[in-house]
């Protein structure tokens, strides 16, 4: 039995064989076959898909918040339209906007010189009032003319208008809904008349025009404002009728309003 050939034998006839090749021009065939073989790709891991943006969600007080900010916003204090007295006289008309209309004899307006310097602004219209369409033309009316006259004025050069148009019954306050029905008006006339000074008579004038709740007692006699015209706070002639006493107070405030007018 032959023995197995060495590993040098071995060797020795490869290169031979593939010497052989070479001559016979074979070996070009099998390196491009080498060459177009397929080589293994290494299996890629398809990137995950980036995940999906989340939207946050808004907490229910931040979103009306938010949609508040959106939310064209109204002016604190919007500009009252400027009329004529007469505008806002044909306006108000035949009014029926509140309770008050049920009882009455006639609105009463306002009375007095539409160019005013001075306007005094009282509670409401009483019984003679009522009967006659004309503010504060009773006791308490023929007061306010003497404390006006006082103060250097004629009575037909300062305007004088009430909160409410209407007598309430019995002489009763005003309610707030009567109130709410008339401001409009009462705004308009002042924007109107773009007086230096306003009075305000008593609680209801006063409260309805500064928009507060502070006592009478406790405003008047200082200087407070009113859309940027200076509002005087004092008591209504009424309060004087049943305590005397307190008209030294009230003339301390209008002498106030003379120095402010250069009436002192």
């Amino acid at each position: 039995m032959a023995n197995p050939p060495s590993p040098r034998e071995l060797a020795d006839e490869l290169r031979r064989h593939l010497s052989w090749h070479e001559s016979e021009g074979t070996t070009q065939a099998w390196r491009d076959a080498k060459a177009q073989a397929p080589v293994a790709v290494k299996a890629q891991v398809p990137a995950a898909a980036p995940a999906a943006q989340r939207t946050p969600v808004q907490a229910p007080v931040a979103k009306a918040a938010a949609a508040a900010a959106a939310r064209p916003q109204a002016p604190e204090s919007a500009e009252v339209p400027v009329r004529t007295l007469d505008e806002i006289r044909l306006e108000l008309g035949d009014c029926k906007r509140c309770k008050l209309c049920q009882g009455r004899t006639q609105i009463v307006f306002g009375a007095g010189n539409p160019k005013a310097s001075l306007v005094f602004v009282g509670e409401g219209p009483g019984a003679d009032e009522d009967a006659q369409g004309i503010p504060f033309v009773g006791k308490a009316g023929q007061l306010l003319t003497k404390m006006i006259e006082a103060m250097k004025f004629r009575r037909d050069e300062v305007y004088i208008c009430n909160v409410v148009k209407c007598r309430p019954p019995g002489n009763r306050n005003p309610e707030p809904e009567e109130i709410a029905a008339c401001e409009p008006f009462l705004k308009a006339q002042l924007a109107s008349l773009k007086p230096q000074v306003i009075v305000g008579l008593g609680k209801f004038a006063v409260q309805t025009l500064l928009r507060e709740e502070t006592a009478i007692s406790r405003l008047r006699g200082q200087w407070r404002e009113y859309q940027g015209i200076p509002l005087m706070p004092t008591f209504h002639p009424a309060y004087l009728l049943r305590t005397p006493e307190d008209k030294k107070l009230v003339w301390a405030d209008l002498q106030l309003v003379m120095k402010r007018l250069g009436k002192l």
